[in-house]
């Protein structure tokens, strides 16, 4: 399970805002083949980007799938 938690304060000095704030807190089911050892977050510019990396044994059960011109 990976568990994200964060809270937007109120901004002052604004006209018009349409984006809530305070605490919020989402959780999510790791999906089968997550290494969660190696999970990676960053937040830049407003956008926070989790990396969650394959499991040595997933990364060999992945197949690849030519596509052809319609």
């Amino acid at each position: 399970m990976l568990t994200i938690k964060g809270e937007k304060n109120e901004e002052k000095d604004y006209y018009l805002s349409e984006r809530r704030y305070g605490s919020f807190q989402r959780s999510f089911h790791l999906p089968e083949g997550v290494d969660p050892d190696k999970i990676d977050a960053s937040f830049a510019k407003g956008v926070l980007t989790v990396t969650l990396p394959k499991t040595a044994e997933a990364q060999k059960a992945e197949k690849k799938i030519s596509v052809k011109a319609a």
